[in-house]
């Protein structure tokens, strides 16, 4: 039960943190990811995978439905921040000694652990493979 429940603080960090950056951008917009979409040469439509992996997510991964797969999206949804917001100085280091991207990086490798390890006995779905 200890694992499971390691797996459950797991899956609400991930979805719960996260999903507060998807309300952020569903009340004041996508603007801005819409030009960095622009920059970088890529479709301005790209923008609609910002709910999904911001929001429904993150949700589905703290009800545990498709959890695996819902992580899997939002640690692609974590190489697109970084690669439209920070590049490689997401390895830079801040003042105060911590990388510039640390909150990201933290996002990606959390939700990699959870399509890796899975959700877990504590969730809403019990489908088995990639989308338990």
């Amino acid at each position: 039960m200890g694992t499971d429940f390691g797996k459950l603080l797991l899956r609400l960090g991930v979805g719960g943190l996260m999903i507060f950056h998807g309300i952020y951008k569903l009340i004041h917009g996508h603007d801005f990811i819409i030009n960095q979409l622009s920059a970088k040469g890529l479709p301005t439509w790209l923008w609609l995978g910002v709910p999904i992996g911001e929001v429904v997510a993150p949700l589905f991964l703290i009800l545990g439905i498709a959890s695996r797969f819902s992580a899997a999206v939002i640690a692609f949804t974590m190489v697109m921040s970084i690669f439209l917001v920070n590049g490689m100085a997401v390895f830079n280091t801040t003042n105060t000694g911590g990388l510039a991207g640390e909150l990201n990086l933290l996002f990606l490798f959390s939700s990699l652990a959870i399509a890796f390890i899975g959700p877990g006995k504590f969730r809403l779905y019990k489908g088995s493979g990639f989308l338990a």
